[in-house]
């Protein structure tokens, strides 16, 4: 059988052919050998990926979602005020846990993380929700007799929370790969929107209150995880360990990951403000 004769594509030659070497070099056919990898070469020299980082989006998420969820959790469990407080609460629930969220989920997207996307989306619509409905009776627009009120029943109300615990116990689930302190933001969530359905249901004072007890536990948590990237994104080094399956990301002053970039950075690139 007649051997096929093959031509190298030399420096030289692709130059005069009007192409840089490594253009010339990746034109080659496959398997050509070590100095002309061909159709491989071809592929990664034309190949260009561009990555636009962005910082944590669930730390923004977090702490919005703690300052909301401890002040109504607190009211809730009746460590202060009384029946008309949702009417001054409003506007921080509907700032604070639902817009802030709602934009710490859109970047969660962004940042491919679909967990926080789900879980920050879905309270940040929440907590809109609940602003809006107060907004509403606070102007009028809603008759105030019928607004939910602790130690009534109100079935309409209740399945707001029902929709809340499934999606959560759901995301607490998906949350065992991640870490644990995420686990415990979400799951005393999930029982504690589980608390709060039953009590509107039935009604019952002490199911609600376990609920704003939960509430403000998990608000805690949040807090804590919020804070724990946000140093370690300032620091470059874990300084409040998140129970992450890895030892080495536990250890105070250690690197939780170890981000692909040059030894001195992204060339042209800040990070921070």
């Amino acid at each position: 059988m007649a051997r096929r004769r093959e031509r190298a594509v030399s420096p030289e030659a692709g130059e005069r052919a009007g192409t840089t070497p490594t253009e010339g070099v990746a034109t080659a056919a496959p398997g050509r050998g070590v100095h002309e990898p061909g159709e491989h070469a071809l592929w990664e020299d034309r190949t260009r990926v561009v990555l636009s980082p962005i910082a944590a989006p669930s730390i923004l998420g977090l702490f919005g979602f703690a300052g909301a969820t401890m002040m109504v959790g607190a009211w809730q469990a009746e460590w202060y005020g009384n029946a008309q407080t949702p009417l001054i609460l409003w506007p921080f629930a509907l700032a604070f846990g639902g817009i802030a969220q709602f934009v710490a989920a859109i970047w969660a997207y962004r940042a491919r993380d679909g967990l926080a996307t789900a879980m920050h989306g879905m309270w940040g619509a929440f907590w809109i929700a609940f602003g809006l409905l107060f907004m509403l009776i606070s102007v009028g627009v809603y008759p105030e007799t019928q607004a939910p009120a602790l130690g009534a029943a109100h079935p309409g109300f209740a399945f707001w929370w029902v929709a809340l615990a499934v999606i959560t116990g759901l995301g607490a689930i998906a949350s065992l790969g991640e870490s644990l302190g995420l686990t415990g933001v979400l799951t005393t969530l999930a029982v504690g929107a589980g608390f709060t359905a039953a009590g509107f249901f039935a009604p019952s004072m002490w199911s609600l209150n376990v609920g704003g007890w939960l509430f403000v536990a998990s608000a805690v948590l949040a807090l804590y995880v919020a804070a724990a990237m946000m140093f370690e994104g300032s620091f470059g080094r874990t300084i409040l360990p998140l129970g992450k399956y890895r030892a080495a990301a536990n250890i105070p002053g250690r690197r939780a990951t170890r981000p692909l970039e040059y030894a001195q950075g992204q060339p042209g690139v800040k990070s921070g403000q």
